[in-house]
């Protein structure tokens, strides 16, 4: 399965962006949708994810101002990000989680988009 990020790119501050992720695989049956960040010298972290049952959880720093969601017809998940602020700046990652057989899965991860909010 491969994950093809899009979206990123240089923001001012209180700017929106749509982050994009387009699955070479059906995303309809999955355990899992989610944005990652890495922040220079931080590690990853969850920003927001889609689970099996529809509910969605957000990181608490993107709370209202970003938006996890998908389109099962185009494969794709989306980021939709606003007002945002130079905390936000790190390398934006997606990843999908299928489930396997004997209750456990198997995870993909995009290549990373790169989102820098600075005046």
């Amino acid at each position: 399965v491969q994950l093809q990020a899009s979206g990123g790119g240089l923001v001012q501050p209180g700017g929106s962006l749509r982050l994009s992720c387009a699955a070479s695989r059906s995303i309809f049956s999955i355990k899992s949708l989610g944005w990652y960040r890495r922040a220079p010298g931080k590690q990853r972290v969850l920003v927001a994810g889609i689970r099996s049952g529809g509910s969605t959880n957000y990181a608490d720093s993107v709370k209202g101002r970003f938006t996890i969601s998908r389109d099962n017809v185009k494969n794709t998940v989306y980021l939709q990000m606003n007002a945002l602020k130079p905390e936000d700046t790190a390398v934006y990652y997606c990843n999908v989680q299928y489930y396997s057989p004997g209750s456990s899965y198997t995870e993909y991860w995009g290549q990373g988009t790169q989102v820098t909010v600075s005046s």
